[in-house]
């Protein structure tokens, strides 16, 4: 097993990292926390019926093992995620909602 190299970040690099951040670079134009979430959502279920698809060519006799078992295993990494993301967005309101007014 080889080492693992260390990362270095100049301050420079990392002011700029933090810029992109701030002006939204990356970001579709005028897209707001919702229109990402409802993009992430839409391919997340995208992903499980491709998941679904396979296994069906698979049950019918056709198709490669090795695809469906790769869809199947990024249909479950994709649901790990969404689920992942809910909890944190569930802790997050429980933590606004605890905020003394």
């Amino acid at each position: 097993m080889s080492p693992i190299g260390s990362i270095t970040v100049s301050p420079q690099t990392a002011a700029q990292a933090y810029g992109r951040t701030e002006s939204g670079a990356g970001a579709p134009a005028g897209a707001d926390f919702g229109a990402v979430m409802s993009r992430a959502l839409g391919q997340a279920v995208a992903t499980g019926q491709n998941a679904d698809a396979q296994a069906a060519t698979a049950l019918a006799g056709g198709g490669n093992v090795t695809d469906v078992v790769t869809a199947v295993a990024q249909a479950n990494l994709t649901l790990q995620t969404a689920v992942a993301l809910r909890d944190r967005v569930v802790q997050a309101y429980q933590t606004i909602m605890n905020m003394p007014i």
